[in-house]
């Protein structure tokens, strides 16, 4: 029975951890004389043993070896290897891991993949230059879909990065009124609201993740018509992200008061709300902005913000952002104003020529100081804003957001830390949603269990290379990323053939 009960012993060894070894060699050193015999059996059985164990430790698909690996969740920043298996980080481990592909990123930063809660561009052109930028997941949010299930059909196995969008209001509105051209100019009704609660309500039960607005862009919706919908929003428990109802300092009409009126709403509609683009709606302004949405929070209002890393906004020259008095609004002029397709600035005559004709332009009217105001603040996310882009052409945000704030403002400035800034980028836009789309749970984090969307960068070269001139030129120093366990860039290089996105969608209530 004992030499039986040994056997079993060993046999059962060999099934267990990476112990074993030690345990084996414990026994062997220990052993009364009459269980030695197995003792030595086993010992013979070590060499065989030890291929077993290597076969168990080769257990993950991908295995990034000796990595600086950054959690803005936990504060993780020490040299790890990380194990991915199944498209999930299955292992984060002090000592070496074994798995089929093993990469040594030695010298690298490992990072959670960076997230863009605003971004227009979710054509493949656009999404593969955002993933040399290190993004994982891109969500078009402000704007939103006008047909939610057709929007995430329409990207189902085409996609090189995770993707999803909100609920249009400006979809809803038009609907409503019959028309794009009555929904910008024309108020609504209270009938005209109950029709738009019934679409948003429709498309939040398909899956949109959250209403997004314009309201810059549709000046008639009364503010009556946005507290209805923050009440919708409430009920339904999303966030509202808006581009808020003024630009500008100048009084009635200024940003301060269309950031009141955010707080407003969400304070009395126990609502969330998500302010995009805070540097061109603020300008001048944005510090008191900040110091609003800061406080609001404090009190306990669920209000957030982002901003851009650009000096330039960029939007449709037809858009009523410049009806008559823009200039006094934004303390701007005609020349401040890029037409996109040539690169020319404009004059009184081609700005009114090219507004009848319609196209994107730049509008380089944001302070560099109020930039650095905002990318520092702690409360702010960072996003892109890009949109598409159009013959190569667009504004650079699309293609260098992200290696710009890692490259200029990170590494080269000093304006904020290398942790603080990941945080911006991933754990933050995160949080904004988790609460209600399950999925980003698992996204933000270098974690055990958390989506293996990882970006690994090298944070003395990453720099971004679009510039107003050449806007289509992709992020350097960007070396690999993951998106859902799969390279979708190795060696700094697309991998044009792997279309691993995933769609981020609500579960509805």
């Amino acid at each position: 029975m004992g030499g039986s009960n040994a056997l079993a012993r060993f046999l059962w060894l060999t099934r267990s951890g990476p112990e074993t070894l030690n345990l084996i060699g414990s026994m062997i050193l220990n052993a009364p004389a009459q269980r030695l015999s197995y003792c030595i059996l086993a010992f013979l059985f070590l060499p065989a043993f030890s291929g077993l164990l290597a076969a168990q430790q080769e257990s993950y698909d991908i295995v990034l070896a000796n990595g600086r690996v950054m959690d803005p969740e936990s504060g993780l920043d020490a040299v790890r290897h990380v194990g991915i298996l199944d498209g999930q980080i299955s292992a984060i481990s002090e000592t070496p891991l074994r798995g089929g592909m093993e990469v040594d990123v030695t010298g690298l930063v490992v990072a959670p993949g960076f997230i863009d809660l605003h971004a227009h561009g979710q054509d493949l052109f656009s999404s593969q230059l955002q993933v040399r930028d290190g993004v994982t997941t891109a969500l078009e949010l402000e704007g939103g879909a006008g047909n939610i299930e057709e929007w995430y059909a329409q990207r189902e196995g085409k996609a090189v990065i995770n993707y999803g969008a909100t609920a249009s209001h400006g979809s809803a509105r038009t609907l409503a009124l019959g028309d794009r051209e009555t929904a910008v100019r024309e108020p609504a009704g209270l009938e005209h609201i109950e029709i738009m609660e019934t679409r948003l309500r429709e498309e939040l039960a398909r899956g949109a993740l959250g209403i997004g607005y314009g309201i810059q862009y549709t000046p008639a919706a009364r503010r009556e018509e946005i507290f209805r919908l923050f009440q919708l929003s409430s009920e339904q428990g999303v966030t509202n992200f808006v581009h808020v109802r003024y630009s500008g300092q100048v009084e009635p009409g200024s940003s301060i008061e269309a950031i009141h009126e955010m707080i407003g709403n969400a304070a009395a509609a126990a609502a969330s709300v998500h302010i995009v683009h805070i540097g061109s709606s603020g300008l001048h302004q944005v510090p008191t902005l900040l110091e609003m949405i800061h406080g609001a929070q404090k009190s306990g209002v669920d209000v957030t913000t982002e901003v851009y890393p650009y000096t330039a906004a960029s939007t449709d020259i037809r858009a009523a952002i410049f009806d008559p008095g823009w200039r006094e609004r934004m303390g701007a002029d005609y020349g401040d104003i890029e037409w996109v397709a040539t690169g020319e600035r404009l004059d009184e005559e081609s700005f009114h020529q090219r507004r009848k004709s319609g196209g994107t332009i730049i509008a380089h009217i944001i302070p560099p100081e109020i930039v650095e105001i905002a990318i520092e603040h702690p409360i702010v996310m960072i996003a892109s804003d890009g949109v598409p882009y159009v013959n190569g052409r667009a504004h650079p945000r699309g293609a260098g957001t992200f290696a710009l704030v890692l490259g200029r403002y990170v590494r080269d400035q000093g304006l904020l830390s290398l942790m603080d800034a990941l945080r911006k980028m991933t754990l933050m836009p995160a949080q904004r949603l988790e609460s209600y789309v399950p999925q980003m749970s698992h996204k933000g984090r270098i974690a055990v269990g958390a989506d293996a969307d990882i970006t690994v960068f090298d944070p003395d070269t990453v720099i971004d290379n679009a510039t107003f001139e050449e806007p289509a030129q992709a992020s350097t120093g960007i070396v690999h990323v993951i998106v859902g366990g799969m390279f979708v860039v190795r060696e700094a290089t697309l991998l044009n053939d792997v279309l691993n996105g995933q769609a981020i969608r609500r579960e509805p209530m």
